[in-house]
């Protein structure tokens, strides 16, 4: 199994890009995040390498980070995520923004990236709410997979007003934390309104 590739970028295409090696150009598939990463050609690169084998061919797929590979990884044991998808929510998310969207139960986050829709969003939120947390990336889910009362009325109140889930469940999830369990919901928003908007 080929773990990773260091050699001369031979070219970057969408969605792939060629590395070669010794004279021999290995094809590897990545997110838009690694492929942008990636120095112009000729430049030397090294790309971290997940191999699939399969019967009719072998694809090597590549991430500029252990954290990215780690998260391809989890994302294929979900049903319903191959590969392509998971390239496309790597794509569309970084490793930190995955974790935050599935702290925050952030489905409409997860939908921006191509081939998942509404049912495959929420089982991945299902599925990940307790895999996330176990990673090897250093990367830990901040409490609970859904938030709870008022932290979940809070976020839904800020989403209302134009804010993104994943960027609003961090700062509530501090508010809380520094006006205690007593705080009520007025002044979690309006302490969770100042830190936004700086």
């Amino acid at each position: 199994m080929i773990a990773q590739l260091t050699g001369l970028v031979g070219g970057v295409e969408e969605g792939r890009c060629i590395i070669d090696v010794a004279g021999v150009g290995y094809l590897v598939h990545a997110s838009t995040r690694t492929l942008s990463s990636l120095p112009m050609p000729p430049s030397v690169a090294r790309v971290l390498v997940e191999t699939q084998v399969r019967e009719d061919a072998i694809t090597l797929y590549g991430f500029a980070e252990q954290s990215e590979r780690d998260w391809f990884r989890l994302l294929t044991t979900v049903q319903g995520v191959g590969a392509k998808v998971a390239l496309g929510l790597l794509s569309a998310l970084s490793p930190r923004d995955l974790v935050n969207a599935i702290a925050a139960g952030d489905r409409a986050s997860l939908t921006r990236a191509p081939g998942v829709g509404a049912k495959l969003a929420a089982r991945l939120l299902l599925e990940l709410a307790t895999k996330a947390g176990a990673m090897p990336t250093g990367i830990m889910l901040p409490g609970a997979p859904a938030p709870q009362g008022i932290e979940a009325d809070a976020i839904s109140a800020l989403a209302n007003l134009g804010y993104r889930r994943m960027e609003a469940h961090p700062v509530v999830t501090r508010v809380r934390d520094r006006l205690g369990e007593d705080a009520r919901l007025d002044a979690v928003i309006r302490e969770s309104l100042k830190e936004l908007a700086q």
